[in-house]
Protein backbone atom coordinates (compact mmCIF):
# COMPACT_ATOMS: atom_id res chain seq x y z
CA UNK A 1 0.00 0.00 0.00
CA UNK A 2 1.37 3.09 -0.95
CA UNK A 3 2.04 5.66 1.60
CA UNK A 4 0.58 9.35 1.60
CA UNK A 5 2.21 12.14 0.50
CA UNK A 6 2.62 15.49 2.09
CA UNK A 7 3.01 18.25 -0.64
CA UNK A 8 4.68 20.92 1.57
CA UNK A 9 5.20 24.52 0.92
CA UNK A 10 4.78 28.44 0.82
CA UNK A 11 1.09 28.11 -1.19
CA UNK A 12 -0.07 28.99 2.52
CA UNK A 13 -0.25 32.55 1.11
CA UNK A 14 -1.05 34.43 -2.20
CA UNK A 15 1.85 34.17 -4.64
CA UNK A 16 2.09 33.49 -8.19
CA UNK A 17 5.01 30.89 -7.93
CA UNK A 18 3.89 29.05 -4.57
CA UNK A 19 0.65 28.42 -5.74
CA UNK A 20 1.54 26.80 -9.07
CA UNK A 21 4.37 25.03 -7.51
CA UNK A 22 1.94 22.55 -5.94
CA UNK A 23 -0.13 22.71 -8.66
CA UNK A 24 2.68 20.79 -10.79
CA UNK A 25 3.83 18.44 -8.36
CA UNK A 26 0.63 17.27 -7.66
CA UNK A 27 0.00 17.06 -11.91
CA UNK A 28 3.06 14.62 -11.77
CA UNK A 29 2.45 12.15 -9.43
CA UNK A 30 -0.83 10.94 -10.46
CA UNK A 31 -2.41 7.85 -8.27
CA UNK A 32 -0.54 9.19 -4.65
CA UNK A 33 -2.84 10.50 -1.98
CA UNK A 34 -1.66 13.51 -1.41
CA UNK A 35 -2.13 16.11 1.39
CA UNK A 36 -1.58 19.66 0.67
CA UNK A 37 0.36 21.62 3.80
CA UNK A 38 1.50 24.51 4.44
CA UNK A 39 2.46 26.41 7.70
CA UNK A 40 -1.01 27.67 8.37
CA UNK A 41 -4.77 26.61 7.39
CA UNK A 42 -5.35 28.66 4.41
CA UNK A 43 -8.11 28.13 1.90
CA UNK A 44 -6.93 29.78 -1.36
CA UNK A 45 -9.30 27.98 -3.84
CA UNK A 46 -10.99 31.24 -4.24
CA UNK A 47 -7.80 32.04 -5.83
CA UNK A 48 -7.13 29.05 -7.79
CA UNK A 49 -5.07 27.39 -4.95
CA UNK A 50 -5.57 24.44 -2.71
CA UNK A 51 -7.60 24.35 1.18
CA UNK A 52 -4.39 24.07 2.64
CA UNK A 53 -3.18 22.54 5.97
CA UNK A 54 -1.22 23.62 8.77
CA UNK A 55 1.29 20.59 8.46
CA UNK A 56 2.02 20.93 12.63
CA UNK A 57 -2.06 19.82 12.19
CA UNK A 58 -1.86 17.45 9.56
CA UNK A 59 1.48 15.71 12.21
CA UNK A 60 -0.66 15.78 14.85
CA UNK A 61 -3.32 13.87 12.83
CA UNK A 62 -1.14 11.53 11.39
CA UNK A 63 1.07 10.39 14.75
CA UNK A 64 2.58 7.45 13.71
CA UNK A 65 1.11 6.52 10.52
CA UNK A 66 4.46 5.93 7.64
CA UNK A 67 3.82 8.97 5.51
CA UNK A 68 6.22 10.98 2.67
CA UNK A 69 6.96 14.52 2.61
CA UNK A 70 8.20 16.89 -1.14
CA UNK A 71 9.17 20.06 -0.76
CA UNK A 72 7.46 22.00 -3.90
CA UNK A 73 9.74 24.16 -4.53
CA UNK A 74 10.14 28.04 -3.78
CA UNK A 75 12.96 30.42 -2.05
CA UNK A 76 12.26 28.03 1.23
CA UNK A 77 16.12 27.83 2.54
CA UNK A 78 16.32 31.50 3.22
CA UNK A 79 12.80 32.41 4.28
CA UNK A 80 12.86 33.03 7.97
CA UNK A 81 10.28 32.02 10.96
CA UNK A 82 9.77 35.76 11.16
CA UNK A 83 9.12 36.45 7.62
CA UNK A 84 7.16 33.13 7.23
CA UNK A 85 4.90 34.77 10.20
CA UNK A 86 4.59 38.39 8.54
CA UNK A 87 3.50 37.04 5.31
CA UNK A 88 0.91 35.02 6.51
CA UNK A 89 -1.06 37.86 7.89
CA UNK A 90 -3.72 39.17 5.79
CA UNK A 91 -1.95 42.69 4.40
CA UNK A 92 -4.21 45.00 6.17
CA UNK A 93 -3.73 44.09 9.77
CA UNK A 94 0.63 44.05 8.96
CA UNK A 95 1.01 47.12 10.16
CA UNK A 96 -0.99 47.29 13.61
CA UNK A 97 0.23 43.59 15.11
CA UNK A 98 3.74 44.33 14.35
CA UNK A 99 3.43 48.09 16.00
CA UNK A 100 1.44 46.27 18.67
CA UNK A 101 3.80 43.43 19.23
CA UNK A 102 5.84 43.77 22.20
CA UNK A 103 9.75 42.50 21.97
CA UNK A 104 9.09 40.07 24.13
CA UNK A 105 6.39 38.60 22.99
CA UNK A 106 7.18 38.48 19.27
CA UNK A 107 9.41 34.72 19.86
CA UNK A 108 5.78 33.22 20.67
CA UNK A 109 4.02 35.00 18.06
CA UNK A 110 6.25 33.90 15.55
CA UNK A 111 5.87 30.25 17.05
CA UNK A 112 2.04 30.45 17.14
CA UNK A 113 2.07 31.58 13.62
CA UNK A 114 4.10 29.11 12.21
CA UNK A 115 3.42 26.13 14.23
CA UNK A 116 6.92 25.38 14.33
CA UNK A 117 9.81 26.90 16.72
CA UNK A 118 12.61 26.14 14.18
CA UNK A 119 14.45 29.30 12.56
CA UNK A 120 13.41 27.79 8.55
CA UNK A 121 10.02 26.83 8.93
CA UNK A 122 9.29 25.88 5.41
CA UNK A 123 12.06 23.33 5.42
CA UNK A 124 11.28 20.07 6.92
CA UNK A 125 12.74 17.15 8.39
CA UNK A 126 12.49 13.78 10.50
CA UNK A 127 13.94 15.29 13.82
CA UNK A 128 10.24 16.55 15.84
CA UNK A 129 8.64 13.67 13.14
CA UNK A 130 10.11 9.66 13.05
CA UNK A 131 7.12 8.58 11.04
CA UNK A 132 9.18 10.26 7.64
CA UNK A 133 10.15 7.99 5.44
CA UNK A 134 10.75 9.28 2.59
CA UNK A 135 11.58 13.62 2.35
CA UNK A 136 12.81 15.62 -0.69
CA UNK A 137 12.95 18.59 -2.03
CA UNK A 138 11.86 19.46 -5.94
CA UNK A 139 13.82 22.38 -7.48
CA UNK A 140 14.33 24.89 -4.16
CA UNK A 141 16.08 28.02 -3.87
CA UNK A 142 18.50 29.43 -1.39
CA UNK A 143 20.69 32.12 -3.31
CA UNK A 144 21.72 33.63 0.04
CA UNK A 145 21.92 30.92 2.58
CA UNK A 146 25.88 31.30 2.52
CA UNK A 147 25.51 34.98 3.89
CA UNK A 148 22.38 33.90 6.10
CA UNK A 149 23.04 33.95 9.76
CA UNK A 150 24.47 31.40 11.22
CA UNK A 151 21.83 29.69 13.28
CA UNK A 152 19.40 29.34 9.91
CA UNK A 153 22.46 28.47 8.29
CA UNK A 154 22.94 25.95 10.53
CA UNK A 155 19.57 24.44 11.12
CA UNK A 156 18.99 24.27 7.39
CA UNK A 157 22.08 22.45 6.15
CA UNK A 158 21.57 20.01 9.17
CA UNK A 159 17.84 19.17 7.64
CA UNK A 160 18.85 18.80 4.55
CA UNK A 161 21.45 16.47 5.35
CA UNK A 162 19.00 14.23 6.46
CA UNK A 163 16.80 14.34 2.77
CA UNK A 164 16.22 11.69 0.71
CA UNK A 165 17.12 13.40 -2.43
CA UNK A 166 17.49 17.63 -2.84
CA UNK A 167 17.02 19.27 -5.82
CA UNK A 168 17.93 23.34 -6.27
CA UNK A 169 17.01 25.48 -9.11
CA UNK A 170 20.06 27.73 -9.45
CA UNK A 171 23.60 26.75 -9.67
CA UNK A 172 24.45 28.94 -6.56
CA UNK A 173 22.97 27.25 -4.45
CA UNK A 174 24.34 24.05 -5.56
CA UNK A 175 27.86 25.62 -4.79
CA UNK A 176 26.68 26.39 -1.41
CA UNK A 177 25.28 22.72 -0.36
CA UNK A 178 28.18 21.19 -2.32
CA UNK A 179 30.72 23.48 0.37
CA UNK A 180 28.75 21.93 3.00
CA UNK A 181 29.17 18.71 1.66
CA UNK A 182 25.51 18.50 0.47
CA UNK A 183 24.72 16.58 -2.88
CA UNK A 184 21.95 18.15 -4.79
CA UNK A 185 20.90 18.04 -8.25
CA UNK A 186 20.47 21.04 -10.70
CA UNK A 187 16.70 21.04 -12.23
CA UNK A 188 14.84 24.38 -13.18
CA UNK A 189 12.49 25.69 -11.07
CA UNK A 190 8.70 23.50 -11.55
CA UNK A 191 7.02 26.06 -13.11
CA UNK A 192 8.78 25.48 -16.00
CA UNK A 193 5.92 22.85 -16.80
CA UNK A 194 3.09 25.30 -17.04
CA UNK A 195 2.24 25.15 -20.47
CA UNK A 196 3.13 21.84 -20.52
CA UNK A 197 0.96 20.52 -17.63
CA UNK A 198 -2.14 23.29 -18.00
CA UNK A 199 -2.05 24.92 -21.11
CA UNK A 200 -5.54 24.30 -21.89
CA UNK A 201 -6.58 25.67 -19.03
CA UNK A 202 -4.95 28.71 -19.14
CA UNK A 203 -6.61 28.87 -22.53
CA UNK A 204 -9.49 29.41 -20.82
CA UNK A 205 -8.97 31.90 -18.32
CA UNK A 206 -7.77 33.58 -21.51
CA UNK A 207 -11.50 33.41 -22.64
CA UNK A 208 -13.64 34.83 -19.99
CA UNK A 209 -13.65 36.88 -16.89
CA UNK A 210 -11.84 39.99 -16.73
CA UNK A 211 -8.54 38.70 -18.67
CA UNK A 212 -11.26 38.31 -22.22
CA UNK A 213 -11.77 41.91 -22.19
CA UNK A 214 -8.40 43.21 -21.01
CA UNK A 215 -6.86 41.52 -24.37
CA UNK A 216 -9.67 42.93 -26.30
CA UNK A 217 -8.67 45.85 -25.36
CA UNK A 218 -5.40 45.98 -27.16
CA UNK A 219 -6.04 44.56 -30.65
CA UNK A 220 -2.07 45.03 -31.34
CA UNK A 221 -0.80 43.16 -28.45
CA UNK A 222 0.57 44.03 -24.99
CA UNK A 223 3.34 43.38 -22.48
CA UNK A 224 2.01 42.40 -19.31
CA UNK A 225 3.84 44.31 -16.31
CA UNK A 226 4.39 43.80 -12.89
CA UNK A 227 6.00 45.51 -9.81
CA UNK A 228 6.42 44.46 -6.16
CA UNK A 229 5.49 47.03 -3.49
CA UNK A 230 9.20 48.06 -3.31
CA UNK A 231 8.48 50.17 -6.46
CA UNK A 232 6.12 52.26 -4.86
CA UNK A 233 8.08 55.84 -4.15
CA UNK A 234 6.93 58.47 -6.32
CA UNK A 235 10.27 59.20 -7.69
CA UNK A 236 10.44 55.48 -8.87
CA UNK A 237 6.64 55.29 -10.50
CA UNK A 238 8.04 58.77 -12.58
CA UNK A 239 10.74 56.88 -14.40
CA UNK A 240 8.98 53.39 -14.81
CA UNK A 241 6.66 55.19 -16.32
CA UNK A 242 8.91 56.98 -18.54
CA UNK A 243 10.44 54.04 -19.64
CA UNK A 244 6.99 52.33 -20.09
CA UNK A 245 6.18 54.91 -22.20
CA UNK A 246 8.81 54.83 -24.79
CA UNK A 247 8.59 51.04 -24.78
CA UNK A 248 4.50 51.34 -25.83
CA UNK A 249 5.61 53.92 -28.26
CA UNK A 250 8.23 52.51 -30.47
CA UNK A 251 6.49 49.04 -29.87
CA UNK A 252 3.12 49.83 -30.19
CA UNK A 253 2.15 47.32 -27.81
CA UNK A 254 -0.33 48.25 -24.96
CA UNK A 255 0.74 48.04 -21.49
CA UNK A 256 -1.15 45.44 -19.20
CA UNK A 257 -0.42 45.92 -15.30
CA UNK A 258 -1.02 42.76 -13.08
CA UNK A 259 -0.21 41.64 -9.39
CA UNK A 260 1.97 38.07 -9.27
CA UNK A 261 1.49 37.60 -5.31
CA UNK A 262 -1.09 39.55 -2.83
CA UNK A 263 0.70 38.17 0.26
CA UNK A 264 2.24 41.04 2.39
CA UNK A 265 6.03 42.01 1.04
CA UNK A 266 4.53 40.94 -2.67
CA UNK A 267 2.67 42.96 -4.88
CA UNK A 268 -0.01 46.28 -3.67
CA UNK A 269 -2.74 47.18 -6.42
CA UNK A 270 -2.59 50.52 -5.28
CA UNK A 271 1.22 51.06 -6.56
CA UNK A 272 -0.40 49.35 -10.30
CA UNK A 273 -3.27 52.44 -9.97
CA UNK A 274 -0.76 54.88 -9.33
CA UNK A 275 1.55 53.83 -11.92
CA UNK A 276 -1.29 53.73 -13.96
CA UNK A 277 -2.36 57.18 -13.76
CA UNK A 278 1.41 58.10 -15.02
CA UNK A 279 0.40 56.42 -18.16
CA UNK A 280 -1.64 57.48 -21.70
CA UNK A 281 -5.28 56.06 -20.34
CA UNK A 282 -5.50 54.52 -23.89
CA UNK A 283 -2.54 52.61 -23.47
CA UNK A 284 -2.87 51.07 -20.06
CA UNK A 285 -5.30 48.47 -18.18
CA UNK A 286 -5.19 47.68 -14.16
CA UNK A 287 -5.72 43.85 -13.58
CA UNK A 288 -7.34 43.23 -10.74
CA UNK A 289 -7.60 39.32 -10.89
CA UNK A 290 -5.77 37.55 -8.00
CA UNK A 291 -6.79 34.20 -9.53
CA UNK A 292 -3.50 32.39 -10.57
CA UNK A 293 -4.73 30.93 -13.64
CA UNK A 294 -6.21 34.81 -14.76
CA UNK A 295 -2.50 35.70 -14.03
CA UNK A 296 -1.02 32.99 -16.22
CA UNK A 297 -3.43 33.91 -18.86
CA UNK A 298 -2.46 37.69 -19.41
CA UNK A 299 0.76 36.32 -19.09
CA UNK A 300 0.29 33.61 -21.83
CA UNK A 301 -1.54 36.20 -24.30
CA UNK A 302 0.80 38.81 -23.70
CA UNK A 303 3.89 39.89 -26.15
CA UNK A 304 6.31 39.67 -23.25
CA UNK A 305 7.13 40.51 -19.59
CA UNK A 306 8.81 42.67 -17.47
CA UNK A 307 8.34 42.74 -13.79
CA UNK A 308 10.23 41.75 -10.48
CA UNK A 309 8.37 38.20 -10.26
CA UNK A 310 10.35 35.57 -10.84
CA UNK A 311 7.49 33.51 -11.58
CA UNK A 312 6.12 36.39 -13.66
CA UNK A 313 9.53 35.60 -15.96
CA UNK A 314 9.30 31.75 -15.62
CA UNK A 315 6.03 31.82 -17.30
CA UNK A 316 6.71 34.00 -19.40
CA UNK A 317 9.84 31.51 -20.27
CA UNK A 318 7.14 28.70 -20.49
CA UNK A 319 5.27 30.67 -23.18
CA UNK A 320 8.44 31.31 -24.88
CA UNK A 321 7.84 34.90 -24.31
CA UNK A 322 10.54 37.89 -24.41
CA UNK A 323 11.22 38.71 -20.79
CA UNK A 324 12.81 40.89 -18.46
CA UNK A 325 13.40 41.14 -14.58
CA UNK A 326 13.16 45.03 -12.83
CA UNK A 327 15.74 45.33 -9.77
CA UNK A 328 13.96 47.58 -6.71
CA UNK A 329 15.72 50.85 -6.91
CA UNK A 330 16.34 50.59 -2.78
CA UNK A 331 16.93 46.74 -2.68
CA UNK A 332 18.42 45.57 -6.11
CA UNK A 333 19.90 42.58 -3.91
CA UNK A 334 16.13 41.33 -4.10
CA UNK A 335 16.68 40.65 -7.80
CA UNK A 336 19.37 38.14 -6.55
CA UNK A 337 17.12 35.13 -7.41
CA UNK A 338 15.86 36.31 -10.53
CA UNK A 339 19.27 36.81 -11.70
CA UNK A 340 20.82 33.46 -10.40
CA UNK A 341 18.09 31.74 -12.06
CA UNK A 342 18.70 33.21 -15.38
CA UNK A 343 22.04 32.94 -15.24
CA UNK A 344 21.56 29.37 -14.67
CA UNK A 345 18.81 28.11 -17.18
CA UNK A 346 18.19 30.92 -19.76
CA UNK A 347 20.02 32.04 -22.96
CA UNK A 348 22.72 34.16 -22.78
CA UNK A 349 21.30 36.30 -25.22
CA UNK A 350 17.70 37.36 -23.23
CA UNK A 351 17.96 40.54 -20.52
CA UNK A 352 17.81 38.69 -16.94
CA UNK A 353 17.64 41.68 -14.52
CA UNK A 354 17.84 45.57 -15.38
CA UNK A 355 17.45 48.91 -13.36
CA UNK A 356 14.50 50.76 -13.93
CA UNK A 357 16.10 53.14 -15.99
CA UNK A 358 17.48 50.50 -18.60
CA UNK A 359 13.62 49.22 -18.90
CA UNK A 360 12.98 50.87 -22.28
CA UNK A 361 16.03 49.91 -24.42
CA UNK A 362 16.58 45.80 -22.93
CA UNK A 363 12.99 45.51 -23.36
CA UNK A 364 13.41 46.51 -27.21
CA UNK A 365 16.55 44.09 -27.61
CA UNK A 366 13.97 41.04 -26.03
CA UNK A 367 10.97 41.82 -28.03
CA UNK A 368 13.37 41.16 -31.73
CA UNK A 369 14.89 37.82 -30.08
CA UNK A 370 14.23 35.37 -32.56
CA UNK A 371 11.20 33.18 -31.46
CA UNK A 372 12.79 29.76 -32.65
CA UNK A 373 15.22 30.60 -29.79
CA UNK A 374 12.56 31.64 -27.02
CA UNK A 375 10.58 28.07 -27.99
CA UNK A 376 13.66 26.05 -27.96
CA UNK A 377 14.68 27.20 -24.86
CA UNK A 378 11.35 26.78 -23.32
CA UNK A 379 11.15 23.31 -24.90
CA UNK A 380 14.65 21.85 -23.30
CA UNK A 381 13.35 23.09 -19.76
CA UNK A 382 10.41 20.82 -19.82
CA UNK A 383 12.59 18.08 -20.90
CA UNK A 384 15.07 19.05 -17.83
CA UNK A 385 12.93 19.36 -14.93
CA UNK A 386 11.00 15.86 -16.64
CA UNK A 387 14.13 14.15 -16.22
CA UNK A 388 15.32 16.10 -13.04
CA UNK A 389 12.12 15.16 -11.37
CA UNK A 390 11.75 11.39 -12.37
CA UNK A 391 15.46 10.81 -10.89
CA UNK A 392 14.26 12.72 -7.77
CA UNK A 393 10.79 11.03 -7.11
CA UNK A 394 12.94 7.57 -7.08
CA UNK A 395 13.14 7.42 -3.04
CA UNK A 396 9.21 7.67 -3.38
CA UNK A 397 8.63 4.36 -5.69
Amino acid sequence: MTRPLILFGAFDRHNLGDLLLVHIAAALLPGRELIFAGLAARDLRAHGGHAVRALSEVRAALGTQPVDLLHVGGEILTTTAWQAAVMLLPPEEVQATLAYLQPQEQTAWVQAMTGSAGQAPYVADRTHWPALQRVLYAGVGGMQLAQSEPALRTEVLAKLRTADAVGVRDVQTQRTLQAAGIAAALLPDPAVMVAELFGERITQHGAQGEVAPLRLAFPHGYLAVQCSAEFGDDATLEALAAQLKQVATTSGLGLLLLRAGAAPWHDDLSVLQRLAARLPPAAVRVAESLNVWDICALIAHSRGYCGSSLHGRIVAMAYALPRINLRPPAAPQQAAKQAAFAATWDEVNVPATVDVQQLAGTMQQALVLPASVLQDMADRLVTQYRRGFEALRSPLT
